[in-house]
């Protein structure tokens, strides 16, 4: 783990990894997360680990990046996409996660399957999903979601129907708000769902996605 660059209290690594496939068949894909703890063992910083297509008894080498609140002493690894074969001996715990439409009353279909009426409390393996709304009088509407293996229960995910043109907030608990983005400064972001505005501080924002719009007609 070498460390390259900080600013604040912030810090970024790069770690030198090798993967070696012990498990006598060749994986297509796998995908991992691994999580960096300061010496009271508090988790100051993440990333990601892909390989595919590794050989039985291949080792596999790779640089990856991670970004912490710290000086990291100990790290975990966590599955998050791993081969169906696996399922023997990896356990990928379902995670609650409480998903909210705007208008509430929306039929929630998860990978398809119909789960309830929002708002309710879904029960999500890790990996990635399809959420869908259904609401008569509206648009129906698609947001895809991924579950870390790690993740804790108890974020939320907020849609809004009607429209497809939102951008998306992802908070650091989790929570996911499908909205207008209005403002962003130093300190807070206000983001618009159903036409009310919400405010967030800065530091509880993880990642802003953006959609892109269409300049007003003069």
């Amino acid at each position: 783990m070498n460390h390259v660059a900080g600013y604040g209290g912030h810090q970024q690594y790069v770690l030198d990894v090798a993967v070696t496939n012990l498990s006598g068949k060749k994986v297509p894909q796998a995908t991992f997360s691994f999580y960096l703890f300061d010496k009271k063992q508090i988790r100051i910083g993440q990333g990601y680990l892909d390989v595919t297509n590794v050989a039985p008894n291949e080792t596999v080498k790779m640089q990856v990046t991670a970004q912490t609140m710290g000086a990291p002493l100990t790290f975990s690894v966590n599955p998050q996409r791993v081969p169906a074969e696996w399922s023997s001996f990896v356990t990928l715990k379902p995670v609650a996660v409480t998903v909210y439409s705007v208008p509430s009353g929306a039929k929630l279909s998860v990978d398809s399957k119909e789960v309830g009426i929002t708002p309710i409390a879904a029960q999500l393996t890790p990996g990635s999903h399809t959420l869908t709304f259904v609401k008569e009088g509206y648009n129906p509407g698609t947001f895809p979601l991924v579950i870390a293996a790690d993740q804790l229960s108890g974020g939320s995910v907020s849609f809004e129907l009607g429209s497809g043109t939102h951008d998306t907030i992802e908070l650091r608990d989790g929570t996911v708000v499908n909205g207008d983005l209005q403002s962003i400064d130093a300190t807070q972001v206000i983001v618009t769902v159903g036409g009310n505005p919400q405010k967030f501080d800065r530091n509880q924002v993880k990642k802003i996605l953006l959609i892109e719009r269409e300049e007003p007609k003069p």
